[in-house]
């Protein structure tokens, strides 16, 4: 072991505590896990409501090129975030 090695320890073995199997992770490991599943369900929400807007705002014509009528278009658009 070289001299550097010697001074490295884990934070595990400097108190004392075994260390977590591989996979396993700790309290912040998993709310960073939470937030992070939150931000992306928030994200995907966000990205479909800007898609219903987004027909709102279409012309007849371009509805009628990706084949979608006026009334589906507004009726898709008024749908609350979470549907």
């Amino acid at each position: 072991m070289n001299t550097i090695g010697t001074f490295r320890r884990s934070r595990t073995q400097l108190l004392g505590q075994p260390a977590r199997p591989s996979g396993q992770r700790g309290f912040a490991g998993r709310v960073v896990q939470v937030v992070s599943s939150l931000a992306k369900w928030i994200d995907h929400l966000l990205e479909r409501r800007r898609g219903r807007l987004a027909l709102l705002e279409m012309t007849d014509d371009q509805l009628k090129d990706i084949g979608i009528s006026r009334c589906d278009a507004h009726r898709e658009g008024i749908k609350p975030l979470w549907e």
